[in-house]
């Protein structure tokens, strides 16, 4: 939706803006600069790179590998249209109950860390979802393109297609390469983890490469690579967005987080919806209810891998309270905070010790 749309942009200016106003830095014999560009045509979000480089030059060759590889990590993950010779998520899906297909090694690591942390975790965030998640899709969809019409799906029909979700249907081969779903009426779908996934990867990748310096965004999925090479900040500064800011306020921030070397994942019930009666329906749907969560507004999960802190800013946002910040404590090196329906605030120990309103700075060093 347009609300959404103009938050994320703003969201976004406001990282890169945290980004630093010193734009070049002498270090080791080295001059850094300051770059920033910025692409759309993937994961159905922006996705913009800020980093420090010895030339404009040897930015702009980062930038285009980081964007070539996300375009290549999009088409894979994608559930809803073909690509002339690759064998996608959904050719796995049209494929379901009939054959094994061969897939690229990126789906089948994605798919195996999928099933991984489903049984690491309560198993709110399952990829087997897809039937149930696209019936809310095609009602969302509509909704959203003639709003007068909105209706919410039958529960009969979520509850039929609730069958079709056992997660140990979804059968890998990693010796031949291959992924069979062994329900017919099964469908994947992976958007509870694929944008932070594909983060994660194209991060770690693009600094085994040389990036020394960088934050990757995609959409609400934050990356940082190293420390900002302004000679003055130890840490990246994230922005979290405020859940209730109006898509007016100067900055629409709830808070600012420092980082290093860790991604910053947030999820909420702001960012895909639609309307059915006055009310807002959301995108992150309770398997056991068939109805979106509301819990909170909104989760913003810090960790290492964007993969995991994706997957977990949507499980913590599926769990009460109690249960939530349970998971939490029981994970290494995980910190998060919950926005609660009132707009109250709560947060692990770790996450307020990053946190600007808590006196944390970029000057820090953890």
């Amino acid at each position: 939706m347009r609300t959404a749309k103009v938050r994320l942009l703003t969201g976004l200016l406001m990282i890169a803006l945290l980004g630093g106003v010193y734009a070049v830095y002498q270090a080791a014999g080295q001059r850094y600069e300051k770059y920033s560009n910025s692409f759309l045509d993937t994961f159905d979000t922006v996705t913009v790179v800020v980093g420090y480089a010895r030339s404009e030059k040897e930015f702009d060759t980062y930038f285009e590998r980081i964007h070539q590889r996300f375009q290549e990590l999009h088409c894979l993950y994608d559930i809803y249209n073909d690509y002339p010779g690759i064998n996608n998520i959904k050719t796995i899906n049209d494929n379901a109950g009939i054959e094994p297909v061969t897939v690229d090694k990126d789906i089948i690591d994605l798919i195996l860390f999928a099933k991984d942390w489903y049984g690491r975790t309560s198993g709110k965030t399952n990829i087997a979802m897809g039937a149930v998640l696209g019936i809310w899709h095609e009602y969302r969809e509509a909704g959203r393109n003639d709003p007068e019409a909105a209706v919410l799906p039958p529960m009969e029909e979520l509850q039929e297609a609730l069958e079709h979700t056992d997660i140990d249907k979804v059968l890998v081969d990693r010796e031949n390469s291959t992924v069979f779903l062994a329900d017919r009426h099964m469908r994947l779908d992976v958007g509870a983890i694929a944008k932070g996934y594909a983060t994660e990867l194209v991060a770690r990748e693009m600094a085994a490469e040389g990036l020394e310096s960088a934050m990757i965004s995609a959409g609400g999925n934050i990356r940082a690579i190293g420390k900002p090479l302004d000679g003055v900040r130890q840490r990246w500064g994230v922005g979290i967005q405020d859940p209730s800011a109006s898509i007016f306020s100067e900055d629409g921030l709830l808070d600012v987080v420092f980082i290093n070397d860790a991604s910053v994942v947030s999820s909420g019930d702001y960012q895909r919806y639609y309307m059915v009666e006055g009310k807002a329906y959301h995108h992150i749907i309770d398997p056991k209810t068939l109805m979106p969560a509301e819990y909170y507004r909104a989760v913003s999960v810090v960790a290492e891998d964007s993969g995991v802190a994706d997957l977990l800013s949507t499980e913590l946002f599926l769990l009460p309270l109690g249960e939530s910040k349970a998971l939490v404590e029981r994970l290494d090196g995980v910190e998060a905070l919950w926005v609660l329906p009132n707009g109250d605030v709560e947060a692990t120990a770790g996450m307020r010790q990053i946190m600007r309103s808590q006196g944390a700075s970029g000057a820090d060093v953890q």
